[in-house]
């Protein structure tokens, strides 16, 4: 059907343009080509079927950069209070894994309703990252994109070769990525990076998430080289690259050359000023998840820094062992509260637009405007809202009622 619908409602937030009042979005063939005041765009389109969407605002659909759906069944965040020690986490997690089941009918169940309280949610793309396959598995059932990428830890030499043979054996359309610097071996980081270059898929990499991690990777000493250690993760003693002065994880993934636009830095909380220069340089991208660095206790990430070097970060919500609750709206809601040198629509514009950019889909989503599909979302706004602040504050930090409907033009 050629015929123009015209969106129509009280409130837009594009991302692309400041939030305007009386506008509406003009959407033929499953994609929008205009978006404007709803006088104006009366007049430029006059056949257009008109759609009212009273006391309502309009703005892009979320994305999810950084998910783990694999351990939606595993709700450590729920079951215990923040724990002492990032490594004392990571064994929490191991051990409830064992206890329940890392796959199995359980594991699906639960990843399965997660996605559907994403979409839900407003949610149009989500970056799951797994050990097991169980993102590839529930994937059918998300209507919007669902990037899985099976995640490759390894520092030792017997496992640096096996997994090197099973993903030269794997099928191009699996994706592949290192889970962190400390957990993966240089070389299958280059390796897994390489693949990642030649498919044309980005590459999420936990990134300077416990200040642990620096630790290893510039001295090889503290909590995360001893807990590796003693569990035979690493075989021999690390040795930080020469001829750099190694201020932290940002800059030895710039050592091993796999910084580039299609890297997402996941976490990315202790990051030094040269290094947030060097994330600017390589146009890597940067996931926050405060939810899961709240609960954690890992500290919180450097976002007016980023911001200032025009790096405009994505939001994600990792998983249920370290976040109480998987929602993108949470994340900016914890964002706002922590970080309040950093503006609404800054936040808003990283719960879509960053997101999207992140994942490599920014030419369908992440705003309203010109080209993108007609997918979005109409928000009910409450009665109070007389302002574009008011309208930023409701969305970004006031978002607790939120209940968004999907506007699906194909």
């Amino acid at each position: 059907m050629n015929r123009i619908i015209l969106h129509h409602a009280p409130w837009i937030a594009s991302i692309a343009q400041p939030v305007s009042k009386d506008g509406a979005v003009a959407v033929k063939k499953g994609r929008i080509i205009d978006v404007g005041s709803f006088s104006n765009l009366q007049d430029k389109y006059p056949q257009a079927q008109t759609i009212f969407h009273p006391r309502c605002v309009l703005l892009p659909p979320l994305v999810n950069a950084h998910i783990h759906l694999e351990l939606s069944h595993i709700r450590l965040a729920e079951k215990y209070k923040p724990i002492d020690g990032f490594t004392g986490w990571i064994e929490n997690l191991l051990a409830a894994r064992e206890e329940v089941g890392a796959i199995g009918e359980l594991a699906e169940a639960a990843a399965q309703e997660t996605l559907r309280q994403q979409t839900e949610q407003g949610v149009i793309a989500i970056g799951d990252i797994g050990n097991t396959d169980i993102g590839e598995k529930v994937s059918d059932m998300f209507p919007g994109i669902l990037m899985h990428f099976h995640e490759v830890l390894g520092r030792s030499q017997k496992s640096r070769k096996s997994i090197l043979a099973k993903i030269s054996a794997a099928d191009n359309a699996k994706r592949f990525t290192a889970h962190a610097p400390y957990s993966t071996h240089p070389e299958l980081i280059q390796a897994l990076k390489k693949r990642a270059c030649t498919l044309g898929h980005p590459f999420p990499i936990h990134t300077a998430e416990p200040p642990s991690e620096n630790e290893l990777l510039t001295s090889g000493s503290g909590e995360l080289y001893k807990f590796l250690k003693q569990r035979g993760f690493i075989d021999d003693s690390y040795d930080p690259p020469s001829g750099i002065d190694n201020l932290g994880s940002v800059q030895y993934l710039h050592s091993l050359g796999v910084l580039d636009k299609n890297t997402i830095c996941v976490h990315s909380i202790h990051v030094h000023d040269e290094e947030v220069r060097l994330l600017a340089h390589t146009g890597s991208r940067v996931c926050l998840c405060p939810g899961s660095n709240r609960y954690l206790g890992v500290g919180t990430a450097p976002v007016k820094k980023y911001l200032d070097h025009d790096i405009l970060p994505a939001l994600g919500t990792d998983s249920r062992a370290s976040n109480p609750e998987l929602s993108i709206w949470r994340e900016m809601r914890i964002l706002s509260r922590e970080q309040q040198n950093i503006l609404p629509d800054d936040i808003l514009a990283m719960a879509t637009l960053g997101g999207a950019q992140a994942l490599g889909i920014d030419k369908d989503f992440g705003t309203l405007s010109a080209g993108k599909k007609g997918r979005f979302l109409a928000v009910k706004v409450p009665e109070h809202i007389r302002s574009a602040d008011d309208i930023l504050t409701f969305l970004v930090s006031d978002n607790f009622l939120v209940q968004p409907e999907w506007i699906n033009e194909q």
